[in-house]
């Protein structure tokens, strides 16, 4: 198993080698998603894997942090144990202006 931290690597393009090479090898991917956002982003990962790398959900996993979704315009939605394909274009990612200016660190 290859489990990727996507905030960790160096963006997209480095996540697409990191699928190929797990696929070239055989390997499932499980995408990391513990933070805030992180499932709403990595929901993506996975089907880029499952429809132009692998073409496969055997054996993937991806893990789902059930807080802090509220904060978003376009949350990840999860439907019989499986993520929904988004219906927005985008990473999933745009924060509410609320949430930001609750949370912003004024210094």
């Amino acid at each position: 198993v290859v489990q990727i931290d996507s905030c960790r690597m160096g963006g997209l393009n480095e996540v697409l080698a990191v699928l190929l090479i797990a696929a070239k090898f055989g390997l499932p991917v499980w995408p990391h998603a513990g933070g805030v956002g992180l499932c709403e982003y990595v929901q993506h990962l996975s089907m880029i894997d499952y429809v132009a790398v692998s073409g496969t959900k055997d054996g993937r996993v991806i893990e789902y942090v059930d807080h802090l979704h509220e904060h978003f315009i376009e949350p990840c939605v999860i439907r019989d144990a499986a993520y929904m394909p988004p219906q927005a274009p985008g990473f999933s990612i745009e924060m509410k202006a609320q949430s930001i200016e609750d949370y912003l660190h004024r210094a």
